[in-house]
C-alpha cells in the first residue's frame, strides 16, 4: 500500500511539472535517394526527445497545458554528416471554454542546416554554443513558448523572446559553415530575409509593442471571451486590425506581420465571415492593403 502510495505520488508530482512542449516532430526523406533511412529516424527521435524533454523554463506545467506544436523538417541534401533541410514550425493553444485550438504560429525556416553524426548526443546548454542544430531548436522552443505566453499576458512573451536574442548573439560569434551563419546573421541576404536575427529582433523592437499588444487582445480579449459575446469579441477584433497596417507602414521591411497573417488568415477570414457590414469593409480593405496576395481567401470575407 505504501509504495502504491509513493508511486501515485510521484507521478502526481510530475504531473504537476510536465515539461512545457507537446511536439510532434516528422521527418521528410523523400528527396533522398536510397533505401536506408536509419539516420533519419534516429534523428527524429533525437530531436523529439530534446525538445519535449528539455525544461526550457521554471515555469510550472501541468500536463495538459503543455503546448502543442509540430516541427516538419524536409530534407533535400546530405552530404558527409551535413543535412541541408527546411523546417517548418507551427504551434496552438486552446480558445477558452471551447474545442477550439487557434494557431499561435506558422513559420517557415529555409535555412535549417547543420552537422549530424547518426547517435550524436542533443543537449542545449544555455549561452554555449554545442551545434547549430541544438541551437536552432533551442531557438524555436522558446519563440513557441514566448508567442503561447504573448497570447495569454500582455508582453507576457519578453523574457523568452529574450532567450532567443541570447541564442542569436551567440550563434553570430561561432564557428560554423557560411550555410549555417545565413540562418543567424544580422546581415539582410535576399535567401534568408526571414531568418531567425530579423524575426527576434522585431519581436523586441518598439516599433512592434503595439502589434504584441494587438496579438494580446486577439486571443485573451476576443477568442477567449468568444462564449460570452461573440460580436464584441469580433468587434475587438475588428479595432485592432488596424495595428497590422500601422505596424507594416512604421516597418515595410519588417516580417511580423507577415508571420501573423501566414498563421491567421484563415481564421481571420472566418471570423469576419458573420461580421457586420462595417466590420467586414473595414477588414477586407485592411487585409488587402497589407497582403494583396491573398485576395482569393479575403474575397470570402464578402460572400
Amino acid at each position: 500500500m505504501r509504495k502504491t502510495l509513493g508511486i501515485f505520488l510521484a507521478l502526481f508530482a510530475a504531473s504537476l511539472s510536465a515539461q512545457e512542449l507537446n511536439c510532434n516532430v516528422q521527418i521528410n526523406s523523400d528527396m533522398i535517394e536510397g533505401s536506408n533511412k536509419s539516420v533519419f529516424n534516429t534523428l527524429q527521435q533525437a530531436i523529439s526527445d530534446y525538445v519535449n524533454n528539455t525544461r526550457w523554463t521554471n515555469l510550472t506545467f501541468a500536463e495538459n497545458e503543455r503546448i502543442e506544436c509540430n516541427m516538419t523538417m524536409i530534407v533535400s541534401a546530405v552530404a558527409d554528416n551535413i543535412f541541408t533541410a527546411e523546417m517548418q514550425i507551427q504551434a496552438r493553444r486552446p480558445v477558452y471554454g471551447t474545442a477550439y485550438t487557434t494557431p499561435l504560429l506558422n513559420i517557415k525556416d529555409n535555412n535549417f542546416n547543420f552537422e549530424y553524426q547518426e547517435y550524436d548526443r542533443l543537449e542545449y546548454q544555455q549561452n554555449v554554443f554545442t551545434t547549430n542544430l541544438t541551437a536552432m531548436l533551442a531557438y524555436y522552443c522558446y519563440l513557441i513558448i514566448g508567442e503561447d505566453m504573448d497570447s495569454f499576458s500582455r508582453l507576457g512573451g519578453t523574457p523568452f523572446f529574450t532567450q532567443c536574442e541570447n541564442i542569436v548573439n551567440v550563434c553570430q560569434t561561432a564557428s560554423m559553415s557560411d550555410s549555417e551563419i545565413a540562418g543567424w546573421s544580422g546581415i539582410a541576404l535576399r535567401t534568408s530575409n526571414r531568418n531567425r536575427h530579423a524575426v527576434i529582433n522585431n519581436l523586441l523592437d518598439e516599433s512592434f509593442k503595439k502589434y504584441r499588444e494587438f496579438y494580446y487582445e486577439y486571443h485573451r480579449l476576443a477568442l477567449d471571451e468568444m462564449t460570452q459575446n461573440v460580436a464584441n469579441a469580433r468587434a475587438r477584433i475588428a479595432a485592432g486590425i488596424p495595428t497590422l497596417r500601422d505596424a507594416r507602414r512604421a516597418k515595410p521591411h519588417g516580417h511580423l506581420i507577415s508571420i501573423f497573417l501566414d498563421t491567421k488568415a484563415d481564421e481571420l477570414v472566418n471570423i469576419f465571415k458573420k461580421g457586420t457590414a462595417d466590420e467586414k469593409k473595414k477588414v477586407y480593405e485592411i487585409l488587402m492593403d497589407i497582403d494583396p496576395t491573398r485576395q482569393s481567401l479575403y474575397d470570402q470575407i464578402n460572400e
